[in-house]
């Protein structure tokens, strides 16, 4: 019997709760449709929150987490305050940041639908950026979860073609691209159409005058989008 290499190290892991703060604000009528809004790589809650105000309909619930990586952003002014920023998936074992994702937004749908905030049947999931194809990872893995998914200027989980974890689902899905998207281009999000078709009956992709950002026009088609759903 061979003894131990004491100088190899042994990797081991820790179980450690953390926090994840989510801003709410609950429409007037109890079980309304919920909104929840995530923002892209940088922003916070704040900006999440601020676009579902300007883009749901009257009569939503809305809910915005954020993402439980932060970062320092350089000062808006030379000589200003640091800001901090959030992200959602870390490139070290990305597959814990996808579950903590997936974790947040389960618990936090139950409990607003348990304290009457929201109605189980109208859940809808807006992601900007970064956040879009971790929600889409969450809609075809949860497909019962949500009456429907929008995911603007990002992209579609990269490995929708090859992983057995994705379902079909009932989920409504709206894909909005920018033509001028200096990140996902159109060559780029040109089948994304075609591909979330193999999965949901119910898709509506459209390109627009934009880059990598929400336009008036954007927020206009997903107030209506969501009326039409609800």
């Amino acid at each position: 019997m061979s003894e131990p290499n004491i100088d190899q190290p042994i990797e081991r892991a820790l179980s450690a709760q953390i926090k994840l703060y989510y801003d709410v604000i609950a429409a007037p009528a109890r079980s309304a449709p919920l909104l929840i809004a995530l923002h892209g790589y940088g922003a916070s809650k704040w900006h999440a929150l601020r676009e579902a105000k300007l883009t749901a309909p009257d009569g939503f619930a809305l809910a915005a987490p954020q993402g439980p990586h932060q970062h320092l952003r350089e000062p808006k002014q030379p000589g200003g305050p640091l800001r901090y920023g959030f992200g959602w998936l870390s490139s070290y074992r990305p597959e814990e940041s996808v579950a903590i994702h997936h974790h947040a937004l389960h618990d936090m749908t139950e409990s607003l639908v348990d304290e009457g905030v929201a109605d189980r049947d109208r859940i809808f999931l807006l992601g900007f950026s970064q956040s879009c194809a971790l929600n889409y990872r969450f809609a075809f893995t949860h497909p019962d979860m949500l009456r429907g998914v929008i995911g603007i200027a990002g992209g579609i989980p990269g490995d929708w073609e090859t992983s057995d974890a994705y379902q079909q689902t009932t989920a409504s899905v709206f894909h909005l691209a920018g033509a001028h998207d200096e990140y996902y281009p159109p060559p780029r999000v040109t089948n994304y159409g075609e591909q979330l078709r193999q999965r949901a009956k119910d898709v509506d992709f459209r390109s627009y005058d934009a880059g990598h950002e929400i336009s008036a026009k954007m927020r206009e088609d997903i107030r209506a989008w969501l009326m039409a759903r609800v």
